[in-house]
């Protein structure tokens, strides 16, 4: 399959989905965060990267490089009804949590604050509503006592990093 990746931040689902996967292509990444760490990463990968936050110019892009399937590897925006319409389907999110608890923004602290004794992460597709696509597979991280939400987010970054590849190799 030939991917496009989404990512705003770090970048270390991206790099591990690229070393994880390699029956299929990455054969873009794009960033909506000017300081992103993930462009770094696509350039010593020497994968194409581009800058963009306008969803019609992401789409043309994602159109013109051909993908089969869209992967939100730390995407932290919402996309549109149109953006999911064009590429009904081949859209997967990564979120850290167990969903459907948990959606948005700061889920592992919300999963502590909570007193949960387990989290996690979840793969699954995206439609214009925020983390309520289908679920495709999860993966329980349990709260060990004494977690904070950096040992948490850590322990749940470990569990991406094989759920997701897994998931993207089934396909």
């Amino acid at each position: 399959m030939r991917l496009g990746v989404m990512c705003s931040g770090n970048g270390s689902n991206f790099e591990n989905i690229h070393h994880a996967c390699p029956k299929h292509e990455i054969v873009i990444m794009v960033y909506n965060k000017k300081k992103a760490k993930a462009r770094k990463r696509a350039e010593n990968l020497n994968i194409p990267s581009c800058y963009s936050k306008n969803e019609d110019d992401i789409i043309a892009l994602f159109k013109a490089y051909e993908v089969d399937m869209i992967v939100m590897a730390g995407w932290m925006k919402v996309v549109s009804k149109k953006f999911c319409d064009e590429f009904a389907g081949r859209i997967i999110n990564l979120h850290p949590s167990l969903l459907p608890k948990y959606k948005g923004l700061h889920a592992v602290e919300q999963a502590l604050k909570a007193g949960e004794d387990e989290t996690g992460c979840t793969v699954h597709f995206v439609n214009e509503f925020l983390d309520s696509g289908a679920i495709i597979k999860q993966q329980v991280v349990p709260i060990l006592p004494g977690d904070t939400v950096e040992s948490l987010t850590r322990a749940i970054q470990q569990a991406e990093h094989s759920l997701l590849p897994s998931v993207i190799n089934a396909f």
